[in-house]
């Protein structure tokens, strides 16, 4: 396999640092490469890698699994054999959210991430 754009490999660099018993969204991914407000194109880029990384880690705003039938099933199973409790169908985030290092920053100084959207929303 040739190696993955530059941009791509970017997005993705976050996923490798998220350990076994926890779980990213999309979003913090994004925010973690540098790339924020770019959650949709982390779902691409993890499709593009074709199951080269562990890419079941990574799940949508809430702690939601967003794939459906199989697929969803699969990250789901994958989820709870590295021990990831779930509530209904919502992972247990408190317990397993990966705070990467720039978000761990902000907690300890009380900041909330700053709102980039320019709606205010």
């Amino acid at each position: 396999m040739t190696r993955p754009p530059l941009k791509l490999r970017d997005l993705l660099a976050p996923v490798w640092k998220i350990p076994r018993g926890k779980v990213a969204t999309y979003g913090q991914i994004a925010r973690a490469a540098g790339f924020p407000r770019n959650a949709r194109q982390v779902a691409w880029a993890l499709r593009a890698a074709h199951g080269s990384i562990p890419w079941h880690r990574v799940v949508g705003a809430g702690g939601e699994i967003k794939l459906r039938a199989h697929p969803g099933m699969e990250q789901r199973l994958r989820l709870e054999s590295e021990g990831v409790t779930f509530r209904g169908r919502r992972i247990n985030m408190r317990l397993h959210e990966f705070p990467f290092a720039r978000e761990k920053a902000a907690k300890k100084r009380g900041v909330r991430a700053r709102n980039t959207d320019p709606g205010g929303r």
